[in-house]
Formats: C-alpha cells, sequence, structure tokens
C-alpha cells in the first residue's frame, strides 16, 4: 500500500514531543513492512525512512484544497495525527486521537485510539496500542538504587506521589521533566532530558514511577522503561493496566499501595520487561495494528473492532 502520513508537527521532534515519536516509529515500520509511505508535515522536517512534503501550519489546520492537493494521487490510505472535522478526498482517512476529548465534543469519523481503556472512555472499540523502536532504547541488567520520574511535572502525572515516596522510604529519586519545584535532599532534579540522557536513566534506574492521577491514553514513557528492562510502578488508570503486568511491574489505587510495591519491585527480571515490550510495543506491531486497519477499511469501508489485549 502507499500510506500518506499527516503530522502537525516538525519531525522529528528535538524534545520529548510523544505523539511525534510515535509517528516517526510508526512510519519506520510500515517502510519495513514494506509499504510505500509519504509524510505530509511541517517545515523543517526530515525522516530518513521516507520522503516529506513540507506544508504550512495554517495549512494543516484544515482539511482544505491546498491540504488535499498535496495528498499523493496514487495513495491508499491517508493517515492523520490530528482531528480534522472534514476530508474532500476520496481516498479513505485514518485518524489517530492522541489525547482526551473534552466531554461532549464529537469524535470523528474513522477514529483509533491509543489504548483499550482510551477508546472506551470515547465510546469507541478501534485501537492500537502505540510502539517505538526498540534499537533506541539500552538494556541493561543491573540497575542502581535510585528511582526514575519522567515527564512533566504536573500534578495529573502524579510526580508528587514519587516525591512522598522518596520522603518515607530514603531512597533516591531522580526527576527528570520540564519545571522545577523545591525539593528536599533524597531528590535530584535533571530537568528536560535529550533521547541520550533519557535512554541512559532508564536504563541504571530502579523503577520507573508513572503514578498517574488523570486517564492516560497510553502512557509512552511505562514502555520507554520495558524496553530499557527497567520495571514500571503506576495506578490503575488509563492505558497502563494494558501496559504494566505482575512480571514487569506493579500497580496500585493509593500512595500506600505504590510504597508497599516499590519493596519489591527490583525483583523483576529486565530480561521478562524487555521481552514484553519487543513483543507488544515495538515499531512493528504498531505498523501491523495500522495495516490491518487500513486493509479493513479498504475492503468495507468502516474500521473493525480491535482485539483484547495481549496479556502477556
Amino acid at each position: 500500500m502507499h500510506i500518506a502520513v499527516i503530522s502537525h508537527h516538525r519531525l522529528p521532534v528535538k524534545g520529548y514531543g510523544g505523539p511525534q515519536r510515535v509517528v516517526v516509529a510508526l512510519v519506520r515500520g510500515l517502510v519495513e513492512l514494506g509499504h510505500r509511505v509519504t509524510v505530509i508535515a511541517a517545515p523543517g522536517s526530515k525522516l530518513p525512512t521516507a520522503p516529506v512534503i513540507e506544508v504550512a501550519p495554517r495549512d494543516l489546520r484544515d482539511a482544505g484544497p491546498r491540504l488535499a492537493a498535496l495528498v499523493p494521487k496514487d495513495a491508499d490510505i491517508v493517515h492523520v495525527h490530528a482531528p480534522l472535522p472534514t476530508w474532500p478526498l476520496a481516498i479513505p482517512l485514518v485518524q489517530t486521537f492522541h489525547w482526551n476529548a473534552k466531554p461532549g465534543k464529537p469524535i470523528p469519523a474513522n477514529t483509533v485510539f491509543l489504548s483499550r481503556d482510551h477508546a472506551a472512555r470515547h465510546g469507541g472499540t478501534t485501537y492500537v496500542h502505540n510502539g517505538l523502536v526498540a534499537s533506541e532504547f539500552t538494556f541493561r541488567r543491573r540497575k542502581e538504587a535510585w528511582s526514575l520520574f519522567l515527564g512533566r511535572l504536573h500534578s495529573a502525572k502524579g510526580y508528587h506521589w514519587a516525591i512522598e515516596a522518596a520522603k518515607r522510604t530514603g531512597r533516591r529519586l531522580i526527576l527528570a521533566g520540564g519545571w522545577r519545584p523545591s525539593f528536599s535532599a533524597e531528590i535530584k532534579y535533571v530537568g528536560e532530558v535529550d533521547d541520550k540522557q533519557k535512554a541512559a536513566l532508564l536504563a541504571r534506574a530502579r523503577c520507573l514511577w508513572t503514578p498517574a492521577l488523570w486517564d492516560e491514553p497510553f502512557g509512552l514513557a511505562s514502555i520507554e522503561a520495558l524496553f530499557s528492562g527497567t520495571p514500571v510502578l503506576g495506578t490503575r488508570r488509563g492505558a497502563l493496566p494494558e501496559i504494566i503486568t505482575p512480571d514487569v511491574g506493579a500497580l496500585g489505587d493509593t500512595l500506600e499501595d505504590l510504597l508497599e510495591a516499590s519493596q519489591q519491585i527490583h525483583t523483576r527480571d529486565p530480561e521478562c520487561c524487555r521481552a514484553r515490550a519487543e513483543r507488544n510495543f515495538s515499531h512493528l506491531s504498531m505498523a501491523a495494528g495500522y495495516v490491518r486497519l487500513y486493509e479493513a477499511l479498504r475492503a468495507s469501508g468502516k474500521l473493525p473492532a480491535s482485539p483484547p489485549a495481549a496479556a502477556s
């Protein structure tokens, strides 16, 4: 198939940019599966795996004739990564929704969500789990004594649970993310990190804290940790129960639950963590999931419900 992938961002991203990283990984996966891909993205975009057509941001914000004119005429599927209210072409359109919608806001046709929970909360049944390229992460069997929190330092991400756990246990915690509050001696703040720094932190950490206090559509940092052989401590919110199984981490509903689980989190096998990520959350498994949807949409004119999430 010839797939036109539309991103409203510059690719690749220089900061964290979860959705952008997923798009880049998807394009690579589709190409490795033997498909032809054309990327339409914001100015300055350049990918080694597929040709890029640059388009002004104002033209990416709608589905007008200027955007439609850039889609190759021989494309079989158009896959956009931000909602388009209308679509003027006859070429089938798939839309991946990377966020949580405001209550009552209509969901565009042919929308694909990031997890079973994400889909269910928006009245949908079609989802594909995010995937990343395993070789971009450093696998390490031997872990150090400190824990890691990686992400925006926002209350919804639950970073203060990780801080409180460090205070109660005396175990060192490294925080990597935007915005710097004040911390006690147990906490080391390293700010925003680049890809190399992030890979090193993930590989060395005893565990990754993801105590989300909102419904995560997916939770990309969790699979980044698993690729690094690092177990994950998280809440039972959003997609996290689809990612974190007992052999690669622990889930809880309260800080006390996670504090108790943290005492034994180091017993998880790094090999098992890496294997789960490679099996369920690789760029190839994500691309294969989307290809199944593309084929179904072309054959029937509608997206099918997704199968149950893998449990192992």
